[in-house]
């Protein structure tokens, strides 16, 4: 049987960097000199890159980039004393670890995100990370997920699954032709989730025992088969 592989999205499926993330945000508007958006906008489109979010929160198109480079001057500073483990996260990484090759797909910048992971202790647990600065079209386009399958060398994609809590998440694993379940445990809305998520848990924890249990069942079918 072919080994299992398991993507995660990091905020909201792993880690709370909520608090890093708006205060980031709050830097940046406050250099520029413009009043702070109300904290639920900027909540609500977490999970999108950085580029997108200062867009739909008013700032000009032609002023993007700038305030994402104060936000990103700002966040390798705030990233590891305002980051944590989301409840049952890092249980969740080390009981995938034992039976399947897992890999980070993130709209996070892939350098900081790896730091993170290294500040954390995990991210030896990782044979991939792609970031925002890896691919052209971040999720939820298939891109990030198919690039981090090739750099796995996964040939076939039968026991591939995508954790994450939003529907970019469960949109782009399902483009690329993988299994996704979606998580409660951040920024995507229920409602939302079971419209764009055939499996849905309440962790990362109980994602993982839910895939494993279909790793079981498929076993028992496969030695059933060769009976």
């Amino acid at each position: 049987m072919r080994k299992t592989v398991i993507l995660f999205d990091l905020d909201g499926t792993l880690i709370d960097s909520t608090e890093a993330i708006l205060k980031c945000f709050d830097d940046s508007f406050t250099y520029f000199g413009l009043p702070t958006p109300h904290e639920e906008d900027i909540k609500a489109l977490i999970g999108h890159p950085l580029d997108f979010m200062y867009a739909h929160l008013g700032v000009p198109q032609e002023r993007v980039w700038d305030f994402v480079d104060v936000y990103k001057q700002h966040y390798r500073k705030r990233s590891k004393p305002m980051t944590k483990f989301l409840p049952f996260a890092k249980e969740a990484i080390e009981e995938a670890a034992t039976f399947a090759r897992l890999g980070v797909v993130t709209t996070k910048t892939g350098e900081y995100s790896e730091i993170l992971l290294e500040h954390m202790g995990v991210m030896h647990y990782f044979e991939v990370l792609v970031g925002r600065e890896h691919v052209t079209h971040p999720k939820p386009h298939p891109e990030p997920v198919l690039k981090a399958l090739h750099q796995m060398d996964v040939q076939h994609k039968e026991s591939v699954w995508m954790i994450g809590d939003t529907c970019l998440d469960m949109v782009s694993a399902a483009d690329a032709g993988i299994s996704g379940v979606g998580v409660l445990s951040g920024y995507g809305k229920k409602e939302e989730l079971e419209r764009c998520s055939k499996f849905l848990q309440n962790d990362a924890l109980s994602a993982i025992k839910l895939i494993k249990s279909f790793k079981k069942k498929l076993k028992l079918s496969h030695n059933n088969l060769k009976l």
